[in-house]
């Protein structure tokens, strides 16, 4: 169907007319003929208005985009492109937690100038998309939002309302963390029994830590007014029952669980439900001790509408302090023991004799009772312990091999070459374990304690404080310990929490909630999709946005999607895109 012009001669010269026209085929003729539908008249007199309306009711018939490309023609033209899924997911499940409005709900700062919520939102989601979509720093990340992705309502920003967005959210985090959860508990039906906490470190590639500056019981900074009366008082204290001194920088050496003692750092500590969802996460100075930490946790998550808790930690936090703190409110524990503690109640456990129960494939546990409040349950696990074996037998061999010319020759080894080689071994703790000298000073494999060692192949004990679980529950729970774990580990390959590139510790500790608040996004997608998100990910990275201009005006569309991408949205229960995001009309 189409234009079909025709002219006429007349006494005033050639006037032409407009007719809508189509083509049908002529069986005698053998050919396509034109027939005419509709004569719009002579051309000079032309009722525009009129063919304005006929477009304007066709147009309905069409999507907003495909009716400007169709009245555009070629003059139309592709300008950009850029991924749009990804984003678009993370902002539907953003709003569907609600943290658009608890931003706005927290309020504004407690100094400076005040500032426009929505933006600051705006710019705040921009940069959790970026720590799961592409993480970079938040120079990189303004550029990225303002070129490199569709962010709705956010076309563009800078470092500096980026820096702004992050001390804002340091002064809120408290509030912004405990709403989030509330939301979350309800979206997803939360029920949270079992909760789950450990630390990890993250350093810094400085020459030198921070200044020591006077710091709380949980690491905050004193305030300015308090600092010369609290510095000197606390500074000089005694580190007694494991407590480090008060003053200490933010950034600031400490057992690095990165391997990198040499560098300074912060103790990072997160608390994640039995289903790896995040709850909440903190940041202490780099020497803070994990005995301690424990404790300040659980003060702070006594006001969250939490049901009974179990808290389940690592061997880290197995004080007999830290015990009692955690009963304390109705709430028990699952704290795995050392083995090689060389405790009473250790040794107790793992010489009471009784049979072991099979839960699972690689599991068998067995329950012992030694005390009135305390309940242990020794796990088993037989591929652990055959790998345990075999890799005992390659350390021996290798101790034997250094030891064979003192063994074979020792009378005639002088006692400084004894002592030296004993030196060497010493620096390895796998082999010096199983080393054991004589009373004449001559080195041998220590036999009983490869006898000792054989007892604890692929064990571990636990200790709880709950009466009521099951031993069954006791161990699969800890088990799960693993997702924090598996937390840290996305937090660190996924979502790139190094490196830090702040250097004030406002802006560090923000950037920590940043990265907290993109798991929790993709944690969200992962456990409802039941895929991994770099899957989802690489799916959602194929959608994206097209940037069209024309004489018209300028409009963006997203590209068709795939069977993944709708099955994706579908289990997300994401509605479907719109097809054009963007239309703007041409200025008149």
């Amino acid at each position: 169907m189409y234009v079909k012009t025709t002219k006429r001669e007349n006494k005033s010269g050639t006037v032409r007319y407009l007719h809508l026209a189509h083509n049908e085929w002529d069986p005698v003729k053998g050919r396509a003929v034109p027939k005419v539908l509709f004569t719009f008249g002579r051309e000079d007199e032309l009722d525009r208005e009129a063919v304005r309306r006929l477009v304007a009711s066709l147009s309905r018939l069409l999507e907003p985009g495909e009716a400007l490309a169709a009245t555009t023609a070629s003059d139309l033209e592709f300008t950009s492109s850029v991924p749009f899924g990804g984003s678009y997911v993370l902002d539907h499940l953003w709003r569907r937690l609600k943290i658009d409005q608890i931003v706005g709900r927290v309020g504004q700062p407690k100094r400076g100038r005040r500032r426009n919520m929505t933006t600051t939102e705006r710019v705040l989601f921009g940069l959790v998309a970026n720590r799961a979509l592409a993480p970079s720093s938040k120079l990189a990340a303004a550029d990225w939002i303002t070129h490199d992705v569709h962010i709705d309502g956010l076309p563009g920003t800078d470092d500096d309302a980026c820096y702004r967005a992050m001390d804002w959210l340091h002064e809120v985090k408290d509030d912004l963390e405990k709403q989030v959860f509330d939301e979350v508990a309800n979206l997803l039906n939360l029920e949270v029994d079992l909760l789950f906490f450990d630390t990890t470190s993250t350093y810094f590639e400085l020459g030198h830590a921070d200044e020591p500056v006077a710091r709380d019981e949980h690491g905050e900074r004193v305030p300015d007014r308090e600092t010369d009366r609290e510095t000197d008082r606390e500074a000089g204290d005694e580190a007694g029952d494991g407590q480090e001194s008060r003053a200490a920088g933010f950034r600031t050496y400490g057992n690095s669980k990165d391997s990198r003692d040499d560098l300074p750092q912060i103790v990072i500590g997160m608390a994640v439900t039995r289903d790896g969802i995040p709850v909440r996460c903190w940041c202490w100075p780099g020497n803070a001790s994990d005995q301690r930490l424990i404790r300040q946790v659980k003060d702070e998550m006594r006001d969250w509408t939490l049901s009974k808790i179990v808290w389940v930690t690592d061997r880290g936090f197995s004080s007999a302090e830290n015990r009692r703190y955690l009963r304390q409110g109705d709430h028990q524990y699952i704290i795995g023991e050392k083995l090689r503690s060389g405790s009473a109640e250790v040794k107790a456990a793992l010489s009471r004799q009784g049979r072991y129960t099979d839960i699972s494939g690689n599991m068998r546990i067995k329950e012992v009772r030694i005390s009135d409040t305390d309940r242990f349950v020794i796990c088993h696990n037989p591929e652990a312990a055959e790998r345990d074996r075999r890799m005992r037998e390659q350390l021996i061999a290798q101790l034997i091999a250094q030891l064979t010319d003192l063994i074979d020759g020792s009378d005639a080894v002088s006692e400084f070459q004894r002592g030296e080689l004993r030196g060497k071994i010493a620096a390895k703790p796998g082999l010096n374990r199983y080393l054991r000298a004589t009373p004449a000073g001559k080195l041998r494999v220590d036999t009983a304690k490869v006898k000792a060692e054989e007892n604890l192949d692929g064990k571990y004990l636990l200790r709880c404080g709950d009466p009521h679980l099951s031993a069954e529950d006791i161990a699969l729970g800890y088990k799960q310990l693993l997702e924090v774990e598996r937390g840290w580990r996305d937090m660190k390959q996924i979502i790139d929490l190094r490196p830090v590139y702040h250097r004030l510790e406002e802006r560090i500790r923000a950037h920590v909630i940043l990265c907290w608040l993109a798991l929790l996004l993709i944690r969200i997608i992962e456990t409802t999709t039941g895929s991994t998100w770099l899957a989802c990910r690489r799916d959602l990275d194929r959608l994206h946005l097209g940037a069209f201009t024309g004489p018209a005006g300028l409009f963006r569309q997203v590209t068709a999607l795939t069977k993944a991408q709708r099955d994706l949205l579908a289990k997300l229960a994401v509605p479907v895109p719109k097809q054009v995001i963007d239309l703007q009309p041409a200025a008149r």
